[in-house]
């Protein structure tokens, strides 16, 4: 007899339900959420435990990991799967939910989630911070320009650099006011230097430093943000196997909803998986159409995709070709070549002088 687990985690408490290969619930306990704590528990089922899942989460990168390592043949399930499996049950906790997933590992009706490398993990706890902070920043930017409005104050042509000055003139007669929006400019003041000094610097110097972002940007409108987001959700490769699973993997491809013969119907892009990689994304194919200047094939095809349909269409279509190129070069080890009448050794010069630029601005 061999039997199936399922962990509902929680923050301090994690619900343990395993099943036999008939569905026949053999435990049901709620422990610490604590790798030793849960191998402790099942200790008696171990010879014959087949699988053990749990649902992604906060904790996944910290808990799986350990899991593995003692032993316990531990799965992650990927979220929106299981949420949909779980809503035949009438009642939701934890303990129904730990028994939902016991159930889905018997059957093997499940789709596995990758868990990232802990140094994968570092790099986009980066990008998020630096992504929360301009967020941050931008929110207090917004708020100043809306308190303004009551007192009929607009400032409609005035930029990033000269915002301060502009608002501290503009509520100059009125004290009250005038010391409550300093307040606000101080701490926006504040947040835009924390993120030029540390957060954005940093992405910006450790791109250059990596061989592979470089060669992302080998790709026009590729920049550093783009690059390290793309690099650290893939993280690897290898886990797709074929180039073009990448672009649904980050929500690119079209849905679609098909029964019997009579209804056939695509939809937009389903908009799956990391969201700020799909932006950076489409930011990228965004500039490739319209700020790069040379011939390059990818654009020329997005152009041409533009004038038959619109640029909306055709920005989102360049931006998962993008995710596409980048992916194989990355598998192939090769670089990026746009330009159909380029030579090699003009190509090899490009390259060069691309990476000595970059190396040598933030270094």
């Amino acid at each position: 007899m061999e039997f199936f687990c399922g962990l509902d985690v929680g923050m301090d408490e994690t619900a343990i339900c395993v099943v036999d290969d008939t569905g026949k619930v053999a435990l049901e306990v709620t422990v610490v959420t604590d790798p030793d704590t849960i191998k402790a528990a099942l200790n008696p089922y171990l010879g014959r435990l087949r699988r053990l899942g749990h649902e992604a989460g906060s904790l996944s990168p910290w808990l799986h990991p350990e899991l593995l390592k003692l032993g316990l043949p531990v799965i992650c399930l990927e979220t929106l799967h299981v949420r949909a499996a779980l809503k035949a049950q009438r009642n939701k906790t934890d303990r129904a939910d730990a028994l939902g997933i016991a159930h889905i590992m018997r059957t093997g009706w499940f789709r596995r989630a990758h868990i990232k490398s802990e140094p994968c993990y570092r790099l986009r706890l980066l990008l998020t911070h630096r992504r929360n902070l301009k967020r941050k920043f931008l929110d207090l930017e917004n708020a100043i320009r809306h308190s303004l409005k009551v007192f009929g104050i607009r400032l409609n042509r005035v930029g990033r650099g000269g915002f301060a000055q502009a608002v501290r003139e503009a509520v100059a007669g009125d004290a009250l006011v005038s010391e409550l929006i300093d307040a606000m400019l101080n701490a926006r003041a504040a947040l835009w230097k924390e993120y030029c000094r540390l957060l954005h610097d940093s992405v910006v110097r450790l791109v250059a430093g990596h061989e592979l972002c470089r060669r992302f940007m080998q790709i026009p409108g590729v920049g550093p943000i783009a690059a390290l987001s793309f690099m650290t959700a893939v993280d690897d490769p290898w886990r797709f196997k074929r180039s073009r699973d990448v672009a649904a993997y980050f929500g690119l491809t079209s849905r679609r909803w098909q029964s019997g013969s009579s209804v056939d119907v695509k939809g937009r892009i389903s908009k799956a998986g990391d969201g700020d990689v799909r932006r950076a994304l489409y930011e990228a194919a965004s500039a490739l159409l319209t700020r790069y200047k040379k011939k390059d094939r990818v654009k020329a095809w997005g152009l041409a995709l533009a004038k038959r349909s619109s640029h909306r269409k055709a920005t989102v279509a360049v931006a998962r070709k993008l995710a596409v190129i980048m992916h194989a070069t990355w598998t192939g080890g090769t670089f990026y070549c746009g330009d159909p009448d380029a030579s090699a050794a003009d190509l090899r010069a490009e390259r060069t002088a691309k990476q000595r630029k970059l190396l040598g601005a933030y270094a």
